[in-house]
């Protein structure tokens, strides 16, 4: 019988290591909790508090129309949610 280590995921939260993907959340509200460079030194996970509209956000970010108003954001928050999420990857303490 073999023993398998599993991580119980808190269901509060919503990890995703895809940077523009995570910028996009930024901007469109979700709160960025953490960076996780520990739990895969090769690959940080941005951490984000879930909320409901996460899953539409998502939806709309991947499947969504070009020009559909529900993926528009803002170019100057974009490149703001970019700068700080940067920020928060490269130092030591989050």
């Amino acid at each position: 019988m073999s023993k398998t280590k599993t991580i119980k995921q808190d269901d509060r939260y919503f990890r995703i290591s895809s940077f523009y993907v995570a910028a996009f959340l930024c901007v469109k509200g979700l709160e960025l909790v953490n960076v996780d460079k520990i739990t895969d030194p090769r690959r940080a996970q941005f951490v984000f508090l879930d909320t409901p509209e996460r899953e539409l956000f998502l939806k709309n970010y991947n499947f969504g129309k070009e020009d559909a108003p529900e993926a528009m954001i803002d170019a100057r928050k974009f490149v703001m949610a970019i700068k700080m999420l940067k920020d928060k990857l490269y130092q030591d303490k989050f």
